[in-house]
């Protein structure tokens, strides 16, 4: 738990220093980059996997605590996490290719605390104790995040990811591409489920 938040905070810091050294060649304040750094679902989701493991780590025994080592909850964050890998494998790795720092960084963001959520998720969680109405709670989250990334493009015209980006491809095709997305954070969520209610008590 504790490597998985020391590499998730890294991530992050490292992603940040990045974004904040490259904001005058990006025609941006470092207050434009350092709003641009939250207004993506990778980094707000890594985020909280790192707060999550850290706040169990930390006062596990608080309100706050208690909630985030919550079956479901931990559940849920796994699901984003994995879809945050999933997306970025499916739809946006093949548009850039980054190098040094960025790929490190593009790396473990993407790749690296995924799996290595993934993995405590697997031998961390109870099992059996997840019902399958708990995947339309999970949708709370993401749906937040499109209403706050559409808002953000519409009224900046900066968009977070080329699929939503409504002033090209339209509304229609950015519904389109949402409701894909909405059908894998729900089938992902299914499978979670029925993974933690198929495997035995103990490993």
């Amino acid at each position: 738990m504790a490597f998985i938040a020391v590499i998730g905070w890294f991530s992050l810091g490292l992603q940040l220093y990045i974004l904040i050294s490259n904001a005058p060649e990006n025609g941006l304040s470092i207050q434009e980059a350092v709003f641009n750094f939250f207004s993506y679902f990778t980094i707000l989701t890594n985020l909280l996997v790192a707060a999550s493991l850290s706040i169990q780590l930390i006062s596990p025994l608080s309100s706050t605590g208690l909630f985030f080592s919550n079956p479901a909850v931990r559940t849920a964050i796994a699901v984003y996490i994995i879809i945050v890998g999933l997306v970025y494998s499916i739809a946006l790795r093949h548009i850039w290719n980054p190098k040094g720092l960025q790929m490190a960084a593009d790396r473990l963001l993407h790749d690296a605390i995924p799996l290595l959520y993934f993995i405590f998720w697997i031998f961390y969680t109870p099992r059996k104790v997840l019902q399958y109405r708990n995947a339309i709670r999970w949708l709370i989250y993401p749906l937040v995040y499109l209403v706050f990334a559409l808002i953000k493009g519409l009224t900046t015209k900066w968009y977070a990811y080329p699929f939503i980006n409504i002033s090209e491809l339209g509304a229609g095709k950015v519904a389109i591409n949402c409701l894909f997305v909405a059908v894998a954070f729900l089938l992902i969520s299914f499978l979670f489920i029925l993974i933690n209610r198929s495997l035995k008590t103990k490993i």
